[in-house]
């Protein structure tokens, strides 16, 4: 007999761990394993040849090796021979372990357990870079990612500039409360920062390197894709801690790589508080000279640091929106429009309701009532209900405009509502004279993404700030910003635009 098989028919001794059909549970007897179930382990050690293989004798005691048992359980062929394995398991594995065992979906890379500093300047873009493994260089990594000594501050007022002597805190030995712009890099920026802002930033927006290969960018912007994946993970991992419990974080990002991007954001920030993918119409104009399909529009990923916590601030009406609303019968309320009394979605059979002016109504083939019978009712003697303007159309309830304070956010955000890229270059080019900056982002852009997912005073973090919009919308919304950027340009582009 083999292994395999004396050690399946030995554990198939204990109840516990089979089904009603005599097949093996293996989470089972994973879980006794994790608690070192005392039956489980006196089971183990019935077996001489079993008790040689999870058991290691240290001064004539035998000690169970849990973490080899375990690792043996989760082997592909465990249970090569048994039906269990045909009837509840697909062969694909990562490290040895199916991916049901592993119960999630995973992004895998060259290279991901590793950290990459990234430089972005165009000198260092050809440059070998150092990927440190997280096991093999433990000390290497603690000492790029330990806190940096921050130098050469400037404070800039209305008045111009002055020496920092101390910054301006919540209270006394409290949290920062001044827009900083910091020059270098921003993987030595975030775990410096995290000290100090764990857990107080509201909102993150993020413009990163698109990863396409052409020189579109002012910086380093020709990674190759298991890099690319390093060094956003990188950034992604520190992001998330400094993010309110409240926080969210919005990523722009095009086709090259949006889609790898959001599994990674699954494992980073969890599946489960993924909140929208928004597609923004960032060109207007048809591309002809493309060689398929004219590129113009982006993704922009947004993730909720815990769903459950995160709520969004709706957009305000525009006047299109209002004109939809009209009063034709003189309502005290106000304005209003109708929508349906059906709905799409329901559990409401055979239901039938009769206004006060004879019309009986009921809900259309394959839909539900939205509302209930003593809703109606309430609506019919309070005059909500509209029958059409000779009092004979198929009822409809009222919506007043005193009662939509906001609009809830779409997916779609076309240019003419957020925005476009062309916007964008006259808005640098009108307060920046030297703009090296080629792909800024417009403000309207920014302004519905800070208003949606923050509010005045909050903190916001922008750690590819480029042309320093973000920082630019931030300080007219009063949001306090943090920026971090490490091209040159910095000095030139992004705090000239924000001084003015």
């Amino acid at each position: 007999m083999s292994f395999n098989s004396k050690l399946i028919d030995l554990l198939k001794t204990n109840h516990n761990f089979v089904d009603d059909e005599g097949e093996l549970l293996i989470a089972a007897v994973q879980d006794r394993a994790w608690k070192i179930d005392r039956d489980l382990v006196k089971l183990l050690l019935s077996d001489k040849e079993i008790k040689a293989k999870f058991f290691d004798e240290i001064e004539e005691h035998w000690i169970f090796n849990i973490n080899t048992f375990l690792e043996y359980l989760s082997q592909k062929n465990f249970l090569d021979n048994s039906y269990t394995r045909f009837r509840n398991r697909i062969g694909l594995t990562i490290g040895e372990k199916y991916l049901r065992e592993r119960g999630e979906v995973a992004l895998v890379w060259a290279y991901k357990d590793t950290v990459l500093e990234g430089g972005q300047t165009k000198e260092e873009e050809k440059r070998k870079e150092i990927f440190f493994n997280e096991v093999l260089a433990q000390d290497e990594i603690n000492r790029l990612l330990d806190p940096k000594a921050l130098t050469n501050f400037t404070r800039y007022t209305a008045k111009g500039k002055e020496k920092v002597k101390e910054f301006k805190r919540e209270n006394r030995g409290g949290v920062i409360r001044e827009n900083l712009i910091l020059k270098g890099n921003n993987l030595l920026a975030l775990h410096t920062l995290k000290n100090q802002f764990r857990g107080q930033v509201k909102l993150i927006y993020i413009d990163p390197p698109y990863n396409t290969g052409t020189d579109s960018f002012g910086y380093n912007d020709n990674f190759n894709h298991s890099t690319w994946l390093t060094f956003m993970k990188n950034r992604l991992d520190v992001a998330k801690e400094l993010l309110t419990q409240d926080g969210s974080i919005w990523i722009n990002i095009d086709d090259d790589e949006a889609h790898y991007l959001k599994v990674l954001c699954d494992e980073v920030f969890g599946r489960e508080n993924f909140v929208a993918n928004v597609i923004w119409q960032k060109k207007y104009t048809i591309a002809n000279d493309a060689q398929y399909f004219s590129d113009n529009h982006d993704h922009i990923l947004v993730f909720a640091n815990s769903k459950p916590s995160f709520s969004v601030n709706g957009l305000p009406r525009t006047e299109a929106q209002e004109a939809r609303y009209s009063n034709p019968d003189n309502d005290p309320r106000g304005p209003w429009m109708t929508q349906p009394l059906h709905a799409k979605s329901g559990n409401t059979k055979d239901f039938k309701y009769t206004f006060k002016n004879g019309i009986t109504w009921e809900p259309p083939r394959g839909t539900y009532p939205r509302y209930t019978k003593d809703s109606l009712k309430k609506f019919d003697e309070e005059g909500q209900i509209w029958f059409g303007v000779n009092g004979g159309a198929v009822p409809r309830a009222k919506k007043y405009l005193s009662e939509m304070s906001s609009v809830t956010p779409a997916t779609l955000w076309l240019h003419t509502e957020a925005g476009n890229n062309d916007n964008a270059r006259r808005e640098v080019f009108n307060l920046v004279e030297d703009d090296e900056f080629s792909t800024p982002k417009p403000e309207r852009l920014i302004q519905r993404i800070l208003h949606i997912g923050s509010n005045e005073n909050d903190i916001v973090l922008d750690f590819f700030a480029g042309s320093g919009t973000t920082g630019a919308v931030a300080l007219k919304m009063k949001r306090e910003f943090i920026l971090c950027e490490q091209m040159e340009y910095v000095q030139t582009v992004t705090v000239e635009r924000i001084k003015k």
